[in-house]
C-alpha cells in the first residue's frame, strides 16, 4: 500500500519527519523502510539522513500487514501469585509485554497464552489478551494480568481510581536533595520526539511520590509510588526534575550507562484488594541482579 505526502512546514532529516506525519510509524521503522527503498522523495530513493526543506513529494510503500495474533510460546515465567482470576508476574528486564512491530514473538503475552492455556481476558483484543496495565520493556518487576473479562473490568476500574498501590525502585543520576517529595505535573507526548513523554500543560494529570533510600556520589536510589499511571510516568517525571533514570536509553542517551542495557527501574511492590475474594493481595519483588550490580558500582565510586 502506497501513501503519498507533501512536506509542509518542516526542514530536517526525513527519518525524523516520517514519524511526525504517520501516527503508527516509529523512527526506527521509518529508517528500515528507507533502507529497504520503500520511501521515495520526488520519485527517487534516499538515505535516512536525507534532508527535506518543504514542498517535496514523499511516497511510502508500506508492506502488507503481518498476522499479529499472539501465539502461545513455552517461555518460563517468574510467577509471584496466581489464582483462577489473575496472575502476577515478576517480569525480567528486556521482555516486551505484548506483540508489536519488531517484537511479534517472545513477549509476555506469548508466555501467558501458553501458561494459562488461552484463559485470558479478551477485552484488549488478540494482541494484548489479559493485559490490564503494562510496564516498559526495559523496566523489570511485578505486573498483573487477568484471566477473565469480569476481573479485567474490575481491575481496570481499581487502577483508574488509584486503588492499586504500585511502588518502584528507581536509581537516578545526580543527588536528589529532598528526602521525600511529590512531583505533580501533567504528562503528554513530546512534540519533537513521539517516542518520549514530557511534562506539558496539555498533558494528563500525573502524580509521583518519591523517597530517598540511599545517596551516592553520582546517583540516588529512590522508592517511587505512583498515584497515577501514565506512560513513562516515572521516567518522564524524573527527567523533568533533572534526575533521569540511570541507563535510560531514551531520556538520557548520552549519560554513563554503568553496563546497563536499559533504565534502572523496577516494579518492586503491588497492593490491592482482590476484586472477587476481597482479600488483600500484597506482593514484593526484590531488585534483580542488574540493579544490585548498579548499586554496588555506585557505592564503590567514591
Amino acid at each position: 500500500m502506497i501513501e503519498s505526502y507533501e512536506v509542509e512546514n518542516y526542514e530536517g532529516r526525513i527519518d525524523a519527519y516520517l514519524p511526525m506525519i504517520c501516527d503508527d510509524l516509529s523512527r526506527s521503522h521509518a529508517s528500515q523502510l528507507i533502507a529497504e527503498g520503500s520511501v521515495l522523495v520526488d520519485g527517487k530513493p534516499v538515505k535516512a539522513s536525507f534532508k527535506v526543506f518543504g514542498g517535496e513529494k514523499i511516497d511510502i510503500d508500506f508492506p502488507p500487514p503481518v498476522d499479529t495474533d499472539a501465539k502461545p510460546e513455552n517461555i518460563p515465567l517468574d510467577i509471584a501469585y496466581e489464582d483462577e482470576d489473575l496472575i502476577i508476574i515478576n517480569k525480567p528486564q528486556g521482555m516486551v509485554v505484548h506483540p508489536a512491530p519488531g517484537h511479534y514473538t517472545g513477549t509476555l503475552v506469548n508466555a501467558l497464552l501458553y501458561h494459562c492455556q488461552g484463559q485470558l481476558s479478551d477485552i484488549n483484543g488478540v494482541i494484548r489478551p489479559g493485559i490490564v496495565h503494562r510496564i516498559d520493556m526495559d523496566t523489570s518487576g511485578l505486573m498483573v494480568a487477568v484471566k477473565n473479562n469480569e476481573t479485567h473490568l474490575a481491575m481496570a476500574k481499581m487502577i483508574a481510581e488509584h486503588e492499586v498501590v504500585r511502588e518502584y525502585r528507581c536509581c537516578v543520576y545526580g543527588i536528589v536533595d529532598s528526602d521525600k517529595g511529590t512531583i505533580h505535573a501533567p504528562i503528554g507526548r513530546a512534540l519533537n520526539d513521539r517516542r518520549k513523554m514530557t511534562v506539558t500543560e496539555k498533558g494528563k494529570d500525573s502524580i509521583t511520590h518519591f523517597e530517598v533510600l540511599e545517596r551516592f556520589r553520582k546517583g540516588t536510589d529512590l522508592l517511587c509510588r505512583l498515584e497515577t499511571g501514565r506512560t513513562h510516568q516515572i521516567r518522564a517525571h524524573m527527567t523533568y526534575i533533572g534526575h533521569p533514570c540511570i541507563g535510560d536509553p531514551l531520556y538520557a542517551p548520552k549519560r554513563e550507562k554503568y553496563n546497563l542495557k536499559g533504565q534502572a527501574l523496577h516494579s518492586t511492590s503491588i497492593r490491592f484488594i482482590h476484586p472477587r475474594t476481597q482479600e488483600v493481595i500484597e506482593l514484593h519483588a526484590d531488585v534483580p541482579e542488574y540493579y544490585q550490580e548498579l548499586i554496588t558500582l555506585l557505592r564503590n565510586d567514591c
